[in-house]
């Protein structure tokens, strides 16, 4: 069992509380204010305390405004890969009361001119690797020629500007950024998210955690995702140095934890199976970390990761446009291996409804909405899909969820599924089981078309190495399923493949599947059983 540690007591009540700043611009100038020579933010190429990076953004400010012509609610792109330049971009937009529009760095023309035409930015920052990209782009379209290009400017080159902050005003209800969710379906939307909404994010997972300036946060992801952006408001809210990495890998990702003495993490979607499925070492416990919160923790192998790292993995649940709706505590020792998301934070009401927006009896699916603060504002320039999703002031998640045990899990997505027959079959079920095999890395479950009954279901596997890509192979995994899974969600089908497309937050992308599968189809497995008929 693992221990939580009694001197790190979790103030449930602060919870509850309104984050006493309520701007990220506030607290940065708190932290710089109270600790300037304390650690901030540490990438490969260095690490800045406080002081410095608020010297920074106060001149990049400065110079947006004056250079630039950045006014307030003027949208600003920034688009770099995980480097310091980037959260400096950020601050200093927010700082000179602009709106950031971080874009995906490894997106290519189409999704680049979307994202600029789409917020409107004036002001794009960029380095010299995208620079041309954003040339070809400004060249291509009329509409997007004067989009104006900075390129992320050290520190030494600023001097020239004032170090003191722009007198700006900015309040909690400042819209701070467009943030784009991932686009599995189409093109992504905007989410407008205030300056309230990162500093609660902040608030909430320090006091759900209990962590403090003695700590050290440290993330992998893109910096373009909400989740690095959510961690810098976390150690700016508590003082503590906040590592990033220059990508997630899952080789190095535990001895990165131990290199930088992390004692808090956060990942999300296969990265604990990706972690897990790493070889042990007898290294694994030697790390300093003291709880790992986690998006989507395989039940079946939750204890075994918290045994294997010597650390407590608590369910987090939210979505960009909900921040934070869910979350399990440190002392919640039930939740470990019950695939459940905890309680909701006190400044949100969660429901599990039917189609007709009636609450379910517990035991029994419905879609997960969630009511209260952190919260988006709606999605930019699309009224028809914010009132689709946010109905008398209620997120529709569009996630199956149960009630049970006092607390939440989550059993699907309602358009992730398959249609068999009469049967609807959630793909995220039977991906979870396929991927308790040892010899798999990860699994995606799709629906194909089937004459008799409408769909089929296909599992498409990535093997582990050394694991042969084989129909004896296919079916010993589906086999391995045959008692943890109703006949009709056994799949029919199996493709292996060396690796999946994926989102920027690690979730598995099937269009981009779909789509690559359609292109290069590779070799598929009919595993039907004989004499099946359904």
């Amino acid at each position: 069992m693992i221990q939580v540690d009694p001197g790190r007591a979790i103030e449930l009540d602060r919870l509850a509380m309104d984050p006493p700043i309520n701007t990220l611009v506030g607290l940065l100038a708190h932290q710089a204010a109270r600790s300037p020579d304390r650690e901030f933010l540490r990438f490969a190429e260095g690490s800045w305390t406080f002081g410095e990076i608020d010297c920074w953004t106060s001149r990049l400010a400065r110079r947006l405004i004056a250079e630039d012509g950045v006014r307030p609610g003027d949208r600003v792109a920034i688009m770099l890969p995980n480097v310091v330049e980037w959260p400096v971009a950020w601050l200093s937009i927010l700082a000179a009361g602009g709106v950031a529009v971080p874009v995906n760095s490894s997106y290519r023309r189409a999704d680049l001119e979307f994202v600029l035409r789409d917020s409107g930015a004036r002001v794009l920052i960029t380095d010299a690797a995208h620079a041309p990209l954003v040339d070809e782009v400004r060249a291509a379209n009329e509409d997007l020629a004067e989009v104006r290009v900075v390129e992320a400017t050290p520190l030494g080159e600023l001097t020239r500007y004032p170090a003191d902050r722009p007198a700006v005003a900015v309040a909690g209800d400042t819209l701070a950024n467009l943030q784009y969710t991932s686009g599995t379906t189409g093109f992504p939307k905007a989410c407008m998210l205030t300056h309230d909404y990162w500093t609660r994010l902040g608030w909430v997972c320090a006091s759900a955690t209990g962590l403090g300036p003695d700590d050290v946060a440290l993330t992998a992801q893109p910096f373009s995702y909400m989740d690095p952006q959510w961690n810098t408001a976390l150690c700016l809210t508590i003082g503590a140095p906040l590592v990033v990495l220059p990508r997630f890998s899952a080789s190095g990702f535990m001895a990165h934890v131990r290199e930088h003495r992390a004692t808090f993490c956060y990942v999300l979607g296969s990265m604990p199976t990706l972690l897990f499925k790493q070889p042990p070492s007898p290294r694994d416990r030697d790390n300093d970390l003291r709880i790992v919160l986690c998006s989507a923790i395989p039940a079946a192998l939750h204890a075994q990761l918290e045994q294997r790292w010597g650390a407590p993995w608590r369910e987090i649940f939210g979505m960009t446009e909900s921040g934070v709706d869910l979350v399990s505590l440190p002392e919640n020792t039930a939740d470990v291996g019950s695939g459940r998301l905890g309680q909701p934070i006190p400044t949100k009401r969660i429901r599990v409804v039917d189609p007709q927006g009636e609450d379910v009896p517990e035991g029994e699916p419905g879609e997960l909405i969630t009511s209260g603060e952190p919260m988006m504002l709606g999605y930019w320039n699309r009224p028809d899909d914010t009132a689709r999703v946010l109905r008398d002031g209620w997120l529709h998640t569009g996630d199956l969820a149960v009630r049970e045990a006092g607390g939440y899990r989550l059993v699907g997505r309602i358009k992730d599924m398959v249609r068999r027959g009469g049967e609807n079959i959630a793909c995220a079920e039977v991906e979870r089981v396929l991927e308790r095999d040892d010899s798999v890395v990860a699994t995606a479950v799709v629906g194909v078309p089937d004459e008799l009954f409408g769909e089929e279901v296909k599992a498409f596997v990535q093997p582990a190495a050394g694991v042969e890509a084989s129909r004896a192979t296919a079916q010993r995994i589906i086999n391995g399923a045959r008692d943890q899974l109703a006949r009709f969600k056994i799949p029919r089908y199996v493709e292996f493949v060396a690796d999946f497309p994926r989102t920027p937050s690690e979730r598995v992308s099937k269009p981009a599947l779909r789509a690559r599968a359609a292109e290069h189809p590779g070799l598929t497995y009919d595993l039907r059983p004989p004499r099946d008929i359904g």
